[in-house]
């Protein structure tokens, strides 16, 4: 049988050092990709990812980098043709790189400068991340909209919700959404307000890299965050991997777009099994299979 599968890669936060290790020891294909990465950056960088320490290693600069290179890394070595690919946030570069609509070359660079603007973004506009749960997005809405500075971010799974902004906006925030009757909201581990207003700077500074990037048709779908659903045309790709920066992503509704298309199978190919995890809370009834570590390859049966 057939199966129709969809690649899906995780984001920024999936980073641990080590991540990878075994699959550059274990398989060519995947040591050319660190290799290859090194060269085009002009530095040791594959060091990091495989030994820390972790502080750097969590540094925005670095994070994104080295999860794009180890998904990378990882997807090079599985034998399966997808019929459609996304990622959450930082994924979706691993996600037009899989799909066969970006070079790896043009994806590291454009990743590269990504990390770096958005760090400089969260120095220069300080912000943070709340997770909040048990609320519908429109009651959540409802509740930031007078306080300014604070929006939705993620739309991950069913009473999941990420909100970012200003600390100060995030602390009212929490106040009148426990108030509103929320059960949780709690304090994500992340350098800033990723997917808001205050990434401006960072989505300014991308632009021009994104305007030039060479993206080409493939018969290999893409699901995309801003939409949270199908783009074919390579302006709107390109539109909306400018937007993401400062957009709430829409990955539940990605992923049911998915489902609702015929999807037999997920496989979620990086660091880390958050996207599966998130493929069970949204209801996704289908397997969804974790690549991280060359035993996860090994252990896999895929009909």
């Amino acid at each position: 049988m057939n199966k129709k599968i969809a690649f899906i890669f995780p984001g920024q936060g999936a980073q641990y050092p080590g991540m990878g290790r075994d699959f550059y020891k274990e398989f060519e294909a995947a040591k050319a990709v660190f290799d290859e990465a090194d060269a085009i950056l002009g530095r040791p960088f594959s060091q990091l990812i495989f030994n820390g320490p972790a502080e750097e290693l969590t540094q925005t600069k670095n994070s994104q980098l080295a999860i794009f290179i180890t998904s990378i890394a990882i997807l090079r070595v599985i034998d399966l043709k997808p019929v459609v690919c996304s990622g959450l946030s930082l994924g979706e570069y691993s996600a037009l790189v899989a799909a066969g609509k970006l070079s790896f070359k043009d994806a590291l660079l454009l990743v590269e400068a990504r990390g770096r603007l958005m760090q400089e973004a969260c120095e220069k506009f300080p912000g943070t991340m709340v997770v909040v749960l048990g609320l519908e997005p429109d009651l959540i809405q409802e509740a930031i909209a007078p306080i300014g500075n604070v929006w939705i971010a993620n739309l991950n799974c069913p009473g999941q919700v990420v909100i970012a902004g200003t600390k100060e906006g995030i602390e009212k925030a929490t106040e009148v959404l426990k108030e509103k009757g929320a059960r949780r909201v709690l304090p994500l581990e992340v350098s800033g307000a990723f997917h808001s207003g205050l990434m401006r700077s960072a989505q300014e500074g991308l632009q021009p890299y994104i305007e030039q990037l060479n993206l080409v048709e493939t018969d290999v779908d893409i699901v995309m965050n801003v939409p949270g659903n199908y783009v074919s045309s390579i302006q709107e790709i390109r539109n909306n991997v400018v937007q993401q920066v400062t957009s709430p992503v829409y990955w539940q509704k990605g992923i049911e777009a998915q489902v609702k298309n015929g999807i037999d199978l997920f496989v979620e190919i990086g660091p880390g099994k958050t996207l599966a995890g998130m493929n069970k809370r949204i209801g996704v009834s289908v397997e969804t299979l974790s690549i991280e570590k060359v035993e996860d390859i090994q252990h896999a049966t895929i009909g």
